[in-house]
């Protein structure tokens, strides 16, 4: 996502391609609607041209009925209608305009239904893109982005492009169909008053236009990049909201939201004024206008009655263009003011789908006899260090491997790379001899489970967050039990009234450290993957504990692959083989007592007290 500083230049994302590429993101449906609302908006400019059409005779009606009367095509119809009278037509005409103008009123309620509801379901379709393309991203693409900048673009950001750009457009376009035909009209009527009206009005929005719009081009970046940081201050503030209590730091993160949020409400807050504040100047111009059209008409010979019919027409064919004239121009105006966030918006949803969620994936792989790294380097970025430098090994299956080293050796990066979660920069991670690269990736972490450091879990029950993924109904709770016990965390859960069916809170905060970590392992386990993968998933528990899971690990299935991250010497001791790294390389490997014997460094951790 692009994220603008309120000095850069204005984007050079055109308006027309921005808006090209958003049309292309709707189905072939929404885009059929929009066409057929297109020709809705003709009709309703019809009726409207109809209803102020009507005007005229309905006018001349009421002043000099006889003249209408005498009129031959009226002459010659009323008697049909048992008109025999200029008196007689007062009423039906009367009834005419009412129909006309209820018709026209109703064409306007039906089209502002169908607009409104046609823009909110394309709004919630591209929210449900923008987050679907978003979690099917790489690993290495969330790694790199602040989350904060994608929930204020699936949340906010669309916001904006539905109600500050789509419906807007659409208002756009209506209100110009709308002016054409009521310039037509009025044309007709008198073309010289009109067209002097339709050109000083034109002028003055035009010159309002140029006025504003590096004001508002200001706004739109200003909008797009405070939304990010009114999201980023609420996550931080309420995720942390723990240590925050304990620190008494609620004053800094009311500050930091503060100087968010306020620049954010003025920029808004100036692209409604700016939308907005034309329209009474251009209203009481408009009233000036027809008042010395109608003191000039006055002057004539005929008087001010021979001209009501025509004085009547213009003025309110005056009323209805002025409305239209400022609806194009505020709608233009909030287009331009949320400019920054529809570039984001179709950014995200420019988001390429990666090639794997496009095929049919693989059924689930399965280890025959290895794992190997094979010459694998990496880096994060293109000119980063390597994080991983020439790095080779092989893990039998059914093998407990375990990873020491100090912070940045690479033990992660290590376990991300086999995971498939990040792709090597050169060489490979092979699968019993192949690569494991496309849709082969997808196949192989079907059989992985992963327990990290941190474990994350969802504001629900203690059984779905060990059965994380599956929906409720489709859960086996045998299977929950199962690995709960596995997990040392069934007699926790079990002792609960509420047993399984206990709340976590949100992020698991009414467990212990301990008790998210066993959740975790119970969470693996419910897998039944043939590869488990702990990385530093003892950390948070007492000793006692943390032998007990062990017990429980190492009386796994002996043909279940677990490898092991730890900061204690004591959690790796009696795995198969233990890997030393450092600057992203082995430097050694072997059983604990082997390394004790042939690696200095490993034996100043090992027994380091």
């Amino acid at each position: 996502m692009v994220v603008y500083s309120v000095n850069t230049p204005i984007p050079r994302n055109s308006l027309s391609n921005i808006l090209v590429r958003l049309w292309n993101h709707l189905d072939r449906l929404r885009q059929r609607q929009f066409i057929m609302l297109s020709g809705l908006m003709v009709v309703s400019a019809f009726a409207e041209v109809i209803s102020l059409g009507a005007v005229l005779p309905f006018l001349s009606i009421l002043v000099t009925p006889e003249l209408v009367f005498n009129h031959p095509i009226v002459s010659n119809m009323a008697p049909k209608w048992g008109i025999t009278s200029a008196d007689q037509l007062v009423l039906p005409l009367t009834v005419a305009f009412a129909l006309t103008a209820m018709l026209a009123g109703a064409m306007r309620i039906l089209l502002l239904w169908v607009s409104t509801r046609l823009t909110v379901v394309c709004g919630s379709e591209l929210s449900i893109e923008v987050y679907r393309r978003t979690l099917y991203q790489p690993y290495w693409v969330h790694a790199g982005r602040n989350t904060s900048e994608v929930i204020s673009g699936i949340i906010n950001k669309v916001n904006n492009v539905l109600f500050g750009v789509m419906l807007p457009l659409l208002t756009v376009v209506s209100s110009a169909v709308l002016l054409v035909a009521i310039m037509l009209t009025l044309i007709t009527i008198d073309p010289i008053v009109a067209s002097t009206a339709a050109v000083g009005f034109g002028i003055s929005y035009m010159l309002i236009t140029l006025m504003s719009r590096r004001r508002l081009h200001r706004n739109s970046q200003r909008i797009a990049l405070e939304q990010n940081q009114v999201v980023k201050a609420l996550q931080e503030g309420m995720g942390g909201i723990r240590d925050v209590l304990l620190d008494g730091t609620q004053p800094l993160y009311c500050h930091i939201y503060s100087n968010a949020d306020q620049p954010l409400r003025r920029a808004q807050g100036n692209n409604v004024f700016i939308a907005g504040s034309p329209r009474p100047a251009m209203e009481a111009i408009g009233i000036v206008l027809i008042a010395v059209l109608a003191y000039s008409l006055s002057q004539q010979t005929d008087g001010i009655s021979s001209a009501l019919p025509v004085l009547g027409a213009l003025a309110l064919g005056a009323q209805r263009l002025l409305p239209a004239l400022q609806q194009l121009y505020a709608a233009w105006a909030s287009i331009a003011g949320n400019h920054a966030a529809l570039i984001d918006t179709v950014e995200l949803l420019d988001q390429p789908l990666p090639e794997d969620q496009t095929q049919n994936t693989l059924a689930a792989l399965s280890i025959q006899s290895s794992i190997r790294f094979e010459d694998v380097r990496y880096r994060y970025t293109s000119d980063g260090p390597w994080v991983l430098d020439g790095f080779n090994l092989t893990i039998p299956k059914g093998s407990r491997i375990g990873f020491v080293g100090s912070t940045g050796s690479g033990k992660s990066t290590t376990l991300d790379l086999l995971m498939g979660l990040l792709i090597p920069t050169e060489g490979e991670v092979l699968l019993d001899g192949q690569a494991i690269t496309g849709n082969r990736v997808k196949a192989w972490q079907q059989i992985i489970g992963h327990v990290p450091q941190s474990i994350y879990l969802a504001d629900t029950t203690l059984a779905e967050n060990i059965a994380f993924g599956v929906p409720p109904e489709a859960i086996d709770h045998q299977r929950v039990q199962h690995a709960a016990r596995n997990a040392q965390i069934a007699d926790f859960i079990e002792s609960n009234p509420e047993g399984y069916r206990a709340n976590v809170g949100e992020r698991g905060i009414r467990l212990s450290g301990g008790q998210r970590q066993r959740i975790g392992i119970a969470r693996a386990l419910y897998k039944q993957a043939s590869v488990l993968i702990f990385d530093e998933a003892t950390s948070a528990l007492d000793n006692a504990t943390e032998q007990s899971v062990m017990d429980a690990i190492e009386g796994f299935d002996k043909d279940l692959t677990i490898l092991l991250i730890a900061h204690r010497i004591n959690t790796v001791k009696r795995c198969d083989i233990i890997v030393e790294l450092e600057n992203g390389r082995v430097v050694a490997q072997g059983t604990y007592e082997q390394l004790l014997e042939l690696s200095p460094s490993f034996r100043r951790i090992a027994l380091k007290v």
